[in-house]
């Protein structure tokens, strides 16, 4: 885009951690990239404590150098909506960009979002990660209609989020693009030098699983599969690298019932960015057993370490995963994931996705992403 706009990302970002700060802060750095001023609103408070499931919402690392993130949101304090309402109308940016994920949110971004338009000038486009919630609540439609009342375009990130806007609204302009690559989690490593940078014994093969652990994510059902007596004969161990965001006893029995406490590497504290590497590149295959999805961040870690996947057919994983190129597509049931593991061991599988994904990810550049918003602020002229 030619133009050279005034564009503010409201949502998550530095000091809060995880995939949704990481993407706003990417999305900023290539609108930067691409001539435009861009500042992040971000939150002084995003979840109540008492309603976060994590041990932290805080990242223990510096910010990131060149973003100007300004953290002033108070997700539930409506006299805080008002006053960054009225602070983000007044500077007349050209685009508000809002990340929505939750209906939790819909009242803080719906409110802020109808001020800033009260200038006349501010378009508001939303990414969306999930319109519809994987945990639903009694109350989340009528939230998610408040929020998108004064948005002017959607980018939905899998197809099936697409179909999903329609529901809340069938006339304003949207578009798929799917979530691109996260390149910012270090450089690729070789496998002996992430091994020894995460304390894992390299007579030993890893797949790995990652990212905060809820039930719609699958893990018992990974676990089932990895029990598998044929997958006993590869010297190959699991690891569990992300967070318990719910109760861990039912895992932890089901591992110690399944007699797979000598197979599993757990590493279930947050996983800082500048770690994240470490686990991909020591892994010779990322596992996403999920029961639900629309899209996932993690597929697209996956690709920028050049790591093949097995991901359930839910959602829009399998519109990111080709079945047979990148990666393994199979139904959600342990027998076919166990069978997946089984052939990717004993056809030496890891070579022959190698080729696939280096051509599969050359779709996800964030200048697509960027290219999409350009798109939708026309449409919603």
């Amino acid at each position: 885009m030619s133009e050279k706009l005034n564009i503010v990302i409201l949502g998550t970002a530095h000091p809060f951690r995880g995939g949704l700060a990481a993407y706003n802060e990417r999305l900023a750095k290539q609108l930067q990239d691409e001539g435009h001023h861009v500042c992040i609103y971000t939150f002084k408070l995003q979840y109540p404590n008492f309603l976060f499931p994590g041990k932290s919402q805080f990242a223990d690392w510096k910010a990131p150098e060149n973003i100007a993130i300004r953290v002033k949101v108070n997700s539930i304090n409506p006299l805080n909506w008002l006053k960054i309402g009225k602070e983000i109308k007044n500077q007349k940016p050209d685009l508000l960009i809002i990340k929505y994920w939750l209906p939790f949110m819909a009242p803080c971004f719906g409110t802020i979002a109808r001020i800033v338009k009260r200038n006349k000038k501010t378009r508001v486009i939303c990414i969306v990660d999930n319109i519809i919630p994987h945990e639903k609540r009694i109350g989340d439609n009528q939230l998610t209609n408040y929020f998108v009342k004064p948005v002017d375009g959607f980018v939905a990130m899998s197809k099936s989020v697409l179909n999903d806007i329609e529901f809340f609204d069938k006339n304003k302009a949207k578009a798929f693009c799917p979530h691109p690559l996260f390149d910012n989690f270090g450089a690729v490593l070789d496998k002996e030098t992430a091994l020894k940078n995460t304390g894992l014994d390299n007579q030993f093969s890893y797949l790995l699983f990652f990212g905060f652990i809820r039930a719609y994510k699958g893990l018992d059902l990974l676990l089932q599969a990895f029990a598998d007596e044929r997958l006993r004969k590869f010297p190959v161990k699991l690891i569990i690298a992300g967070e318990f965001y719910e109760d861990a006893k039912p895992y932890l029995d089901l591992i110690e019932e399944l007699k797979l406490s000598e197979h599993i590497v757990l590493k279930t504290d947050f996983i800082p960015d500048n770690a994240v590497g470490n686990y991909f590149c020591a892994a010779d295959m990322i596992v996403q057993p999920y029961k639900n999805a629309t899209q996932s961040g993690v597929t697209q870690i996956c690709y920028h370490f050049n790591k093949p996947m097995l991901v359930t057919n839910v959602g829009g994983l399998s519109e990111i995963v080709p079945d047979d190129v990148a990666g393994y597509v199979v139904e959600v049931n342990a027998k076919a994931i166990a069978d997946r593991l089984v052939d990717f061991y004993e056809n030496n599988k890891q070579l022959y996705f190698a080729e696939g994904i280096l051509k599969e990810k050359q779709k996800y550049q964030w200048s697509r992403m960027t290219a999409t918003i350009y798109e939708l602020i026309n449409n919603a002229r």
